[in-house]
């Protein structure tokens, strides 16, 4: 008989530990190498970093259509070794790669003819607009090395060799940190790139990451075999990736929707509380970042087990991944009230970004303990196939919610009711994250046979 994958056997709170330990660390390198990378950047100069924030919502869409693509991929590859079908894993990886080839090509080609264009309509600053130009550009033409760290790295996570994608993305961030004041400053007899130095550091490190990925996919993970030379691109299978995808990928293209307008808004009192902005969201990725991590460990598990008809399983792994994800919001809500002062200070903040800074950063983590439940009911979706709620419950959040709640406090004058926005969204998200996933346990999940 064939072995059972781990996924289908090992004690849930060993498997879910297992599975993500090595994801959260390397999301921690990863969110490192985020706050490093703005902490060099700042020291820059300030219009350097305001830049960078500018850029960082189509950067983000970038990774998320990348990453769409790979939980629609994991869904389904992972549900399908959990019902013996390793033919149509193996399509299902096939078909991914096809796919995250297709998005490159679009933000290539957004690269080349909308970089300036989308930095000039947030600021009317021209050097800022140059910086975020030149950062842009590189980043988007080089996007290969992103789309095919994830696609890899997703299809390993699939068959539950996270160790593997730890090694990847760990190495990427490395040389990413590396390579940042080597290029940002011109260390070593090479000349000072400033912003472009920044965005070669960062598409250098994601292009190793990507062979390093093929590399480790094509050795050690004997469950899924990719065979391109009789390779069709097969309707059906892409469907199904695109029904849980597509919901993933149009929850972070609200989300840089969400980013660019509150820049605009922002924007109307300085460029200084733009960069605030931009310096919580590389502070936050060090709490969001390894529960982003941990829920590349619960997709598969869930959807494994979905299909082996383990409800048990399923429930358990829910549970346990809450009580991490709270443990973890903890730690930034008590750092963020704390010491928002010190933590500003690693982006060489200035009195007036202190000013804006202290109360934004105090008042955002509000949000965290709300933040963590939902994000981890939201993988449930995606590993059931109902990506369609995770996009609705993000488009509720963000578009209905933040946007407009954040504009109608901008119109006091008053920055610091603007970030009030945030935890108010919060709980608007956790509380339509029940409801629909009480829709789903008694429809689907109360149902599986045990």
């Amino acid at each position: 008989m064939e072995k059972e994958n781990k996924m289908g056997t090992m004690p849930v709170g060993r498997l879910l530990i297992t599975m993500s330990l090595p994801m959260i660390i390397s999301m921690l390198i990863q969110a490192l190498y985020n706050v490093v990378d703005s902490i060099f950047v700042a020291q820059f100069s300030d219009n350097a970093l305001a830049a960078v924030t500018y850029a960082f919502p189509a950067q983000n869409l970038m990774i998320g259509l990348a990453t769409g693509i790979g939980v629609g991929m994991n869904s389904l590859l992972s549900k399908s070794l959990g019902e013996k079908n390793n033919d149509r894993a193996n399509r299902a990886a096939e078909n991914g790669v096809f796919l995250a080839l297709a998005g490159y090509v679009i933000f290539l080609i957004f690269g080349l003819l909308f970089s300036g264009t989308f930095i000039a309509f947030q600021t009317d600053t021209a050097e800022i607009i140059d910086f975020g130009r030149s950062y842009m550009m590189i980043c988007c033409c080089m996007s290969f090395g992103i789309f095919g760290e994830i696609i890899f790295e997703r299809i390993m996570q699939s068959t539950g060799k996270t160790i593997y994608t730890m090694i990847t993305q760990g190495t990427g961030a490395i040389i990413n940190i590396i390579l940042d004041p080597i290029l940002i400053f011109g260390y070593f007899g090479l000349p000072s790139l400033g912003v472009t130095g920044a965005a070669l550091a960062t598409v250098i490190g994601q292009i190793i990451s990507f062979i390093l990925a093929v590399i480790l996919n094509h050795c050690c993970n004997k469950e899924v075999r990719l065979n391109f030379r009789t390779f069709k691109p097969n309707g059906e299978i892409i469907g199904k990736i695109c029904a849980v995808g597509i919901p993933s990928v149009i929850m972070v293209g609200i989300g840089s929707v969400m980013q660019t307008a509150m820049n605009k808004i922002l924007n109307g009192f300085s460029d200084v509380a733009v960069s605030v902005f931009g310096a919580y969201f590389k502070l936050q990725s060090f709490v969001f970042m390894p529960i982003f991590g941990m829920n590349n460990g619960v997709i598969p598990i869930i959807a494994y087990n979905y299909g082996a008809g383990k409800r048990r399983r399923m429930m358990k792994t829910l549970r346990f991944a809450c009580i991490i994800a709270v443990g973890f919001m903890l730690v930034g809500l008590f750092l963020m009230q704390i010491i928002p002062d010190k933590l500003l200070m690693l982006f060489n903040a200035n009195d007036e970004m202190l000013k804006i800074g202290i109360p934004a950063l105090r008042t955002i983590s509000l949000s965290f303990i709300f933040a963590a439940f939902s994000i981890i009911i939201v993988s449930s979706f995606q590993a059931l196939g109902h990506g369609i709620n995770a996009m609705l419950i993000s488009m509720a959040r963000q578009l209905i919610v933040l946007i407009p709640a954040a504009y109608l406090f901008s119109l006091s004058g008053n920055i610091d009711r603007v970030w009030f926005a945030f935890p108010l969204a919060e709980v608007l998200s956790v509380s339509l994250c029940i409801i629909m996933f009480l829709n789903i346990y008694k429809k689907i999940i109360s149902k599986i046979p045990e």
